[in-house]
């Protein structure tokens, strides 16, 4: 049956849940079958040419998954899992979804309506559960509500400020049959604002924002994930052009800016650039496009930006004074605002206050320097991002997990195009770099994806090598390992006396456990064999995994240390 054949026909509900999907633009979905969602994925049958389904090895890779993908289409990723310890097990990458402003669409099976409530089996309260970490979630207990929700669930998710939404599907509704109608355009209002400032003001604010930027002498902008949600960056490259602000992005804002552009001074945070950290506190005006002053960029937060008159451009009204009040709040897609901003704004170049961001990096560059001296002549993770970024050129997509390994990748390689780095920050999730790299690959099959990662991170999803083996994916797997818990590690070398508590990890042998999945692999030992093991791996046609031995206690500098301002950050030890 074709779409528009199903139009007031009588059909049940897990075929009205294939139906609304395809309507709806779904062509990938990230998955595992089970007892409560068994219907929707005999409806699935009928249609495995039109969605690609991609069997993960656990739940929490869909939900990882399903964020790479969001995050290299912008389309909202989209998870199908069983009730119970299925649902539950989506549960991480919901939040970090959530946190991450990231667009998914989690379909859940629930057990009948009749045995709600009833404790049965594989029955957990899904909508308790994901309410604090959604958009919006709804149970579905009535087979004809099916269109309006799926319709509704798309809308939220990519709408405003994107995130995960989350509908769960009792088992009887999937059975029951219904004359089925796709709904008319969903409208919601909440969701739907664009634009428009708190007080409505807008055309006033915008004056107000250039005015202030014209007559800065120390002007300077800090670009976030939204830029690159709202397709903003050749509106920031301009307004640095024009203006000669320089700008600094946070974690998620890596790749908006290429790293070679003469106004890019870095990346802010607790392992950001010494300068944009520093010179924080020495800028009269901050421009703040899409970011949220996360407690990883501001550091102490009664000495951050005191001389400082604050802009913010967010979509989200509720991120306005949330952290650090603004003098001016601009509800506004960054593009759009950006855009109008520009043609108020006069030429300038600033030489002065660029030039003391030179210096300071400098300055880094000099600390940095005397670290290398002191190493024990092991590999490096900077060394191995570093060899990444030149034998790619900066034009791979780098999909880093969390700890050390995240920070060396954001440091030390080279974006030069949007949408180049993913990563988990706001909740900070090992093991998510595996699978979101079977998403972001899927997404942009035509880009180089790599997947970095520790030997701690790798080990909490490694079983999604095997669904990299069976799509044949050619994801290629950088393991920095160094036998430890890296950045836990760092921690207590720095503020514990060297107490290693927990922390050193006895690893099996990686290559063989990929080898065992039918990827082939190699662990580099030295130096002079790196580049050429890289090379190996870049151009095997598969999916290809290499093992770096990392020296143990390589720290990653720049660091501020945890309740230290902005200005306390450490060059090193």
């Amino acid at each position: 049956m074709t779409l528009r054949q199903a139009q007031g026909k009588k059909i049940t509900g897990s075929e009205a849940v294939i139906k609304m999907l395809l309507h709806l633009g779904v062509e990938v979905i990230f998955g595992y079958p089970g007892g409560a969602n068994m219907p929707i994925y005999d409806a699935l049958y009928n249609y495995r040419k039109k969605i690609n389904h991609i069997l993960v090895r656990h739940e929490q890779g869909a939900s990882h998954a399903a964020e790479g993908y969001a995050r290299t289409t912008g389309k909202p990723g989209v998870c199908l899992v069983t009730s119970g310890p299925g649902a539950t097990n989506l549960v991480t990458g919901i939040a970090d979804a959530m946190m991450d402003s990231v667009p998914l669409v989690c379909i859940t099976g629930q057990v009948a309506a009749h045995l709600l409530g009833s404790d049965a089996f594989q029955e957990a309260d899904v909508i308790g559960i994901t309410t604090p970490i959604t958009k919006w979630n709804y149970q579905i207990t009535n087979v004809t509500e099916i269109p309006e929700v799926f319709a509704k669930a798309f809308f939220i998710a990519t709408h405003a400020r994107p995130g995960p939404v989350v509908i769960d599907i009792v088992k009887s509704s999937q059975f029951e049959t219904f004359n089925f109608q796709y709904p008319k355009n969903v409208h919601i209002k909440k969701f739907s604002a664009k634009g428009r400032s708190p007080s409505g003001r807008y055309d006033e604010e915008i004056n107000k924002a250039a005015q202030w930027l014209n007559k800065a002498k120390r002007p300077y902008m800090l670009v976030g994930h939204g830029v690159l949600i709202g397709k903003a960056e050749k509106e920031v490259q301009k307004l640095m052009e024009k203006s000669g602000i320089p700008a600094a992005v946070t974690l998620h804002g890596l790749s908006s800016i290429p790293v070679d552009h003469p106004y890019y001074v870095g990346m802010l945070g607790m392992h950001g650039n010494y300068a944009p950290n520093i010179l924080t506190n020495k800028a009269d005006v901050i421009l703040a496009v899409g970011m949220r002053f996360d407690d990883r960029v501001t550091g102490r937060l009664a000495d951050y930006a005191k001389k400082a008159k604050i802009i913010h451009i967010d979509l989200d009204a509720s991120e306005h004074h949330k952290i650090v009040k603004a003098h001016l709040a601009i509800k506004a897609d960054a593009k759009d605002a950006l855009t109008q901003i520009l043609v108020l704004i006069t030429k300038n170049s600033r030489k002065n206050w660029i030039n003391e961001f030179k210096k300071l990096q400098k300055k880094e560059r000099e600390a940095a320097d005397r670290r290398l001296r002191k190493r024990n002549g092991q590999i490096r993770m900077d060394e191995v991002i570093c060899k990444l970024s030149e034998l790619t050129n900066g034009k791979a997509i780098l999909v880093a997990d969390v700890g050390q390994n995240q920070m060396f990748s954001a440091r030390f390689y080279d974006f030069k195009l949007p949408n180049s780095y993913i990563t988990s920050g706001g909740l900070g999730t090992m093991g998510f770099s595996l699978p979101a790299a079977i998403g972001a690959k899927l997404g942009a099959p035509q880009r180089e994806v790599f997947a970095v990662m520790g030997d701690g991170g790798f080990q909490m999803t490694i079983q999604e090598l095997g669904t990299i083996m069976q799509e044949k994916l050619p994801i290629k797997i950088i393991i920095l390992n160094n036998n430890f818990l890296g950045m836990v590690r760092q921690w207590q070398e720095l503020f514990f006396e060297k107490r290693y508590s927990f922390t050193n990890m006895k690893n099996p042998d990686f290559v063989n456990i990929a080898q065992a999945y039918g990827i082939p692999g190699k662990k580099v030992y030295k130096h002079e064999e790196l580049e050429n093991e890289m090379q190996k791996m870049r151009i095997h046609p598969g999916p290809y995994l290499l093992e770096v031995d990392i020296e143990q206690e390589d720290n990653i500098f720049p660091m501020m240390p945890a309740g230290a301002s902005v200005e306390e950050i450490r060059l090193e030890e």
